[in-house]
């Protein structure tokens, strides 16, 4: 198998860029880029680190990230399972992309930019659930922003099938994974009731 090892081999397989998908970008939160991001509920958070990189999925019950001015965003840490990777490379790096998503709309939209992380009391408050405060907050420093070409999601017909009966479950994965020690048919079957009291 032949390896595409400089950026002129690659460069010969494509046309020029799109004019869109160009014009497009912007350099901070425009008002309609504003009110899209502002209506996600949902992204996917990607870091890079000394490790590797990582991509961790992000959901809120409102919008996923608060908006603190046209380059800034805020997102919450909440409860998960505690393996820390996109964090740990937030603070050893910097860089990140996320990308947000709207059930219903084949758009996306990404943002690239460096994030740091803040444990500041009163930024934790402002987004309290009940008695509860995300461990952190996740300030992202946005260098550019644009929509993402709807073709991938129109290919996968994503939000307009669903395929997790052909998929094993996570209850599956675990118990293969751990000789049986964890995980199962039990551990799928109580797993929404149990992450109820742990979404914040």
């Amino acid at each position: 198998m032949s390896k595409i090892t400089t950026l002129e081999k690659l460069n010969a397989l494509y046309a020029e860029p799109v004019e869109a998908s160009i014009r497009k970008v912007a350099s901070h939160l425009t008002p309609l880029y504003r009110k899209w991001i502002e209506g996600a509920r949902f992204c996917v958070l990607s870091t890079v680190g000394p490790d590797g990189v990582h991509g961790s999925p992000r959901g809120d019950d409102g919008p996923v990230v608060r908006i603190g001015d046209a380059k800034t965003l805020l997102m919450p840490d909440w409860r998960g399972n505690n393996r820390l990777d996109c964090l740990r490379d937030i603070v050893q790096d910097g860089r990140v992309a996320v990308l947000f998503m709207v059930p219903g709309t084949n758009t996306t939209v990404r943002v690239n930019g460096r994030a740091f992380l803040t444990d500041d009391l009163e930024m934790r408050q402002s987004f309290a659930r009940k008695s509860i405060l995300p461990a952190s907050v996740i300030v992202i420093e946005l260098d550019e922003v644009y929509t993402q070409c709807a073709k991938a999601l129109m290919r996968s017909g994503l939000w307009s099938r669903d395929d997790g009966s052909d998929v094993p479950t996570v209850g599956q994965i675990l118990a293969d994974m751990t000789d049986n020690e964890l995980g199962g048919a039990e551990y799928d079957a109580g797993y929404a009731e149990y992450a109820k009291s742990r979404m914040w």
